[in-house]
Order: structure tokens, then sequence, then C-alpha cells
């Protein structure tokens, strides 16, 4: 750790003058990949139509993506770490460039889906190696850096509908894929010049059966829980149930692999070791609750309250300046603060801002209540996420990239298991905007049952 945290420093001297520079490219990455969450959604009726798809697989251009960053989140963690951020970061530049490339000049939805999932592969690369880099950077005010992450995803939130509605309006569809290409390239320009070569630990050993392994356990799950949110889902189907065994198989062979081998892919440490364990469970528990909430508000606004499409896509915007707004000041309180206060002050506003959505609106218009109760969510998700980003790095910082990249996965399948569990209860409604309205109570009640744990979080303020 002491060689790591000195060459860190080395690379800190040669790129004085330069740490903000290296920060926005990173943080472009990071927007381009939050968009490309959106983006798709808004074209949906227009694949279909071009497409000649039906409605289940034309969803699947979005499900495929949310696996894809799955997989990919730890496996780049580890790669990075291992064999050079600057180059796993770079190598996720072009693969996302090319695969969208491809993905604006698919003539059939099958193909499609299968560009989907490449591109997949290198939107949730950035998030990993972006975090060593900056984290290797900024020496003693990585924290801070890390921290900022916070307020550059929801803008992905806001970019991403209003593009692919601009796109889809006044040109094709195939223009939310075409949009990357400058921006890849510009990426893979400044990234190759401005960010150094930072210090990395040489393994010849590639632990590929732990790769297997625990690719086998995250796919087969996340593919039998977005089987469960199909109209036609049911948790007692073959469909499901075998998945989930191959999925259970599997990580218990990863847990023996892992608590065995010599050099394993992901250490027993950074799943259940001390203070890992209880934030790998907060994580997937906030992406349950708060990440899952944000995809469901539209539909939920449509079918409570009749809105139009638009003004219901609008009320995400509520929720990401919300979290723009509060992120800022989160940081920079950091390190007064510590840790544990803002996880607990972020998860219980979220918590009375998902209470708030589920109420009837008292005397105010639906949007307006609603863009509140999504504004209140943002709010708490801008004052905890900083906190919450940074509660593990500190244990490992070192290790950033993998950290990063557990943390990424924790949350995304958090959040991929709330959307299909919800979806399953919708299809299965009389009511579904009520039914959704239960489902944000109990989302708030999660948040709100985890706040015992976040006394177990290791707290620490000032410097790293």
């Amino acid at each position: 750790m002491a060689q790591a945290e000195q060459a860190d420093g080395h690379f800190l001297d040669e790129a004085v003058g330069r740490p903000f520079l290296i920060f926005a490219v990173v943080s472009i990455a990071l927007t381009m990949s939050s968009v490309d969450q959106t983006i798709v959604a808004t074209a949906l009726p227009a694949l279909q139509h071009d497409l000649h798809a039906q409605v289940n697989w034309s969803s699947w251009t979005i499900t495929i993506y949310a696996l894809g960053q799955v997989l990919m989140l730890p496996l780049a963690g580890k790669l990075g770490d291992q064999y050079g951020r600057k180059q796993v970061f770079l190598a996720a530049a072009g693969l996302f460039t090319a695969a969208s490339l491809c993905c604006g000049l698919a003539d059939n939805i099958y193909l499609l889906i299968v560009l989907r999932a490449v591109q997949a592969l290198g939107g949730g690369a950035f998030m990993p190696s972006a975090t060593g880099i900056v984290t290797s950077i900024f020496g003693k005010d990585r924290d801070r850096a890390v921290g900022l992450f916070a307020s550059i995803f929801p803008i992905g939130g806001i970019v991403g509908p209003v593009l692919g509605g601009l796109f889809v309006t006044y040109w094709s569809w195939r223009g939310i894929f075409l949009v990357n290409l400058p921006i890849g390239i510009a990426l893979l320009i400044l990234g190759t010049i401005f960010i150094p070569d930072i210090a990395r630990r040489p393994d010849s050993h590639l632990d590929i059966r732990g790769i297997v392994l625990l690719g086998c356990t995250l796919l087969s799950a996340m593919f039998g829980i977005a089987y469960l949110g199909g109209a036609d889902g049911s948790p007692l189907s073959a469909q499901f149930l075998v998945p989930e065994c191959v999925a259970l198989v599997a990580a218990t062979s990863f847990i023996r692999h892992a608590a065995r081998a010599q050099s394993p892919f992901i250490s027993l440490r950074f799943l259940a070791g001390r203070g890992f364990g209880v934030m790998n469970l907060l994580n997937f528990l906030y992406g349950s609750a708060v990440l899952g909430f944000a995809p469901l508000v539209p539909l939920y606004a449509e079918d409570r309250y009749g809105l139009r499409a638009l003004a219901a896509g609008t009320l995400l915007t509520a929720r990401a300046i919300g979290m723009i707004t509060t992120a800022g000041a989160a940081v920079y309180l950091l390190r007064r603060t510590g840790y544990r206060w803002p996880i607990v002050l972020g998860f219980s506003l979220c918590a009375g801002g998902l209470v708030a959505s589920a109420a009837s609106p008292p005397g105010l218009s639906a949007y307006l209540w609603l863009a509140l109760a999504t504004g209140i969510c943002g709010v708490g998700m801008g004052t905890s996420t900083p906190a919450a980003n940074n509660a593990t790095l500190q244990l490992a910082p070192d290790h950033a990239a993998a950290v990063a990249g557990l943390r990424g996965m924790f949350r995304q399948s958090g959040a991929i298991t709330a959307v299909s569990v919800t979806a399953a209860i919708i299809a299965r409604s009389s009511d579904p905007g009520m039914a959704q309205a239960h489902v944000f109570l109990v989302f708030a009640a999660i948040l709100l049952g985890s706040l015992p744990l976040v006394l177990l979080v290791p707290d620490h303020r000032g410097h790293w």
C-alpha cells in the first residue's frame, strides 16, 4: 500500500496543473455513459416501428445495457488495478464508441440487443477506471473529487430523455447512438494526451475461473429477475427458477474458489470483510429503494394521475436538480461530518420523498406534488451519495477501481431487482397506480430499516 501511495504521489507531481482537466475528461465519459442509460427509453416506439420489433424485444435494449454494466463493473475495477487504469479507461472509450457506431447502423432488433450488450461493457468500465484515475491524481483531495461524481450522473437523467426526444422527432433513433462518435473520439484523444500512466500492480495471473463464476452468478440471477418483471413472468416458472438455481450454485462455487485461490479475482475481504460487508449490503438496499425508484416515477405519474408522458418524464428533472445542488455542499462538508451522518440524513430524506410520492397531494396539483417529492429524494441522494461513495474507498484506497466496481455492481443489482419485482406486481394489479404507491412505501421502509446498519459504517473525518 505504501508503494502505491508513493507512486500516486509521483504521478500527482507529474500532473500538477492538470488534475482538473483530467477530472473533466473522465466526467465526460461518465456523463456519456449515464446518458445512454436513459436516452434509449424515449426512442423505443421508433425502434419498434423501424425494426418491426415486438415490445418485449425492444425493451431488452434497456435491460441488456443494465445487465452488461452489472457484469463489467467489478471486472473493470480489477483489470484497472492490475493492468492500468488509463489503459482500461481508453479501452472502454474505444469499445463504447465502436459499439455506438454499430448500434446506429443495426438493421434488426436482435443485432441491436447484442451490440447494446457490447456497448454496456464499455460504459460499465468507465466508473471503476475513472475512480481509480481520480484517486491517484488528486492525492489527499480524492475524497472530494470522488464525491463530486454524485453530481455528474444526474445530468444523464436530464439530458438523455431530451436528446432522445430531439433525435427521434427531427432525425432518427439512430442519432441516439451516433451522437456518441465525436464524443468518444474526443475522449480517446484527450485521455491519451492528458491522463498519465498510473502505477499498477503487475500480476501475470488472471483468475479466469473466478471471472467465469462471478459472471455466471450475476447474469443468471439478473436474467431470472428481469424475466420476472415481464407480463408473463412467474416466480414458479422454470424461466425464473432455473436461472436462480444456476446463480446460487455459481455463487457458492465462486465463494469457495475465492477463499482458496492464491490470487482471486475478487478477494473475500472486499465482499464480507470488516467495513466492506455492511457497505455492500447498504449499496444493494440503496440501489433497490433509491435507484430503483427513478425509472418508476414517470409510469407512476401516468398510471395514478393521468399525466401526459412529457410531463411525467420531466419529474425526474426535479430529482436531478435536487441531487446536483446538494452534492457540492455535501462534498465540501464531508471532512467535518464524516460518513455516517450524511448517509443517515440522506436516507431519511429519500424515505420522506418516497412517502410523499405515495401520499395524495394535499391541495396541490399532482405534478407539483410529485415534483416536490422527487426533489426531496434528489436532495437525499445528493447528501448521502458522496459519503457512501467514499466510505469503502478509504478502507482500501490502493484498490480504488476494484472497490468502485463492486459498489456499482451492488447498486445496479439492487436497482434491477427492484424494478423487475415492481413490474411483476404492476402487471398483476387491477390498480397499477396504487400498487406502485404501496411499493414506494416499501422502499421507504427499506431505507429506514437500514439506518441501524449505518452505525457499522467505518467513519472518517479530515484528510485520508
